[in-house]
């Protein structure tokens, strides 16, 4: 799996080469790193190498994949940018002109969790559904305040890469309403 990682104005190639247990090879900007990556908690991992341990914590922030990480000795944000991220930042942006917005699943998967029902308003970052992919689970939120206009899939449901999941509508009126 290729990433880049974005950190300060610096963009960081990252490839995982191999995944076995807790062992993870990878590449950063084409040098070779061997760990030791243990997952401690929700958010926190132990991370060893080369003899040396470091204690990370990541805490998502507002964005499509941002999280704000602490070390012992730093803090400092980074943005995670994969095919999904890509998507759906294009797809944020077509969004924003528009008073509709139709949610789409970037990926294939399985819906595990529906958050929302028609008619439901919902916040800016308020999430909608999870899907699960690939052993991971992604939660799609929406990008802005609006109210939901239809809900095109239900919980166990499998879905393919660009099917609609969630049709929300935007005005003034939900924007400002508190509900």
């Amino acid at each position: 799996m290729s990433y880049e990682v974005k950190l300060k104005d610096r963009l960081a190639h990252v490839e995982v080469l191999s995944h076995d247990g807790d062992n993870l090879l990878v590449t950063v900007d084409g040098k070779e790193y061997a760990l030791d990556f243990v997952k401690i908690g929700k958010g926190s991992y132990s991370v060893l190498h080369r003899n040396n341990s470091y204690n990370v914590e990541l805490i998502p922030i507002n964005g499509i994949k941002k999280y704000q990480v602490h070390t012992l000795k730093h803090s400092f944000e980074v943005e995670i940018i994969d095919a999904e991220a890509k998507y759906l930042a294009s797809r944020r942006k077509e969004q924003d002109a528009e008073d509709e917005a139709v949610i789409s699943s970037p990926i294939p998967g399985k819906v595990v969790s529906l958050l929302v029902r028609e008619g439901d308003k919902v916040a800016a970052g308020q999430g909608l559904v999870i899907i699960s992919a690939m052993k991971m689970e992604s939660e799609f939120k929406a990008p802005r305040a609006g109210k939901v206009i239809s809900v095109k899939i239900n919980e166990g449901q499998s879905v393919e890469a660009r099917q609609e999941l969630v049709l929300l509508e935007y005005s003034e009126a939900t924007e400002n309403s508190k509900g």
